[in-house]
């Protein structure tokens, strides 16, 4: 999905995909992906594996161990530097605007999942519907979204236990055989 603008692509670049957040002392791990070193230290100790791994990167599931992390201090400059940008310019000038009313998308129609202006809001289509500020919705959805990726890993959790399980029996079945 392309994104409408060069400073969303930057934006998001930005983002740890563990916290959601600006990344925080981001580290590099083996794979080349870069989360805030507090966010893949926690990841890799609720995977309660070896001290030091080997673990999956949570974005490519690319094995690595805890012990190469490497601090990005370039990009910790670059989102150092975007925070800097969006208090000058205010996040309001970083924000779409409405295809209709060329208004500023500051709210969420819960009905249709859309963002849309004020002048949106007002509107026939809109009225009825449950809408709330922006900045509320990403947080709502941060949270079913971080609910869902928990409910993901332990699933995957599972599934690998149960890889291992099946191994081991197959192992047995040919040791048996020999």
């Amino acid at each position: 999905m392309a994104l409408a603008n060069p400073l969303e692509k930057l934006h998001e670049e930005a983002v740890c995909s563990i916290c959601l957040e600006y990344m925080s002392d981001p580290v590099s791990i083996d794979c080349g992906h870069n989360f805030c070193q507090v966010c893949i230290a926690k990841y890799c100790q609720e995977k309660g594996l070896h001290a030091d791994g080997p673990f999956t990167c949570p974005q490519c599931r690319e094995a690595f161990h805890k012990g190469s992390f490497r601090p990005n201090k370039q990009l910790a400059n670059i989102v150092e530097s975007i925070q800097q940008l969006e208090q000058r310019t205010g996040k309001e000038q970083v924000g779409a605007l409405c295809g209709k009313h060329e208004e500023r998308l500051k709210l969420f129609c819960e009905e249709d999942g859309e963002a849309i202006c004020v002048v949106c809001r007002e509107s026939v289509q809109h009225r009825p519907h449950t809408v709330y500020p922006i900045e509320e919705a990403a947080q709502v959805y941060k949270i079913k979204l971080q609910k869902s990726l928990d409910h993901l890993s332990k699933e995957v959790d599972e599934v690998k236990k149960s890889e291992s399980l099946e191994r081991m029996k197959a192992q047995k079945c040919k040791a048996g055989d020999s």
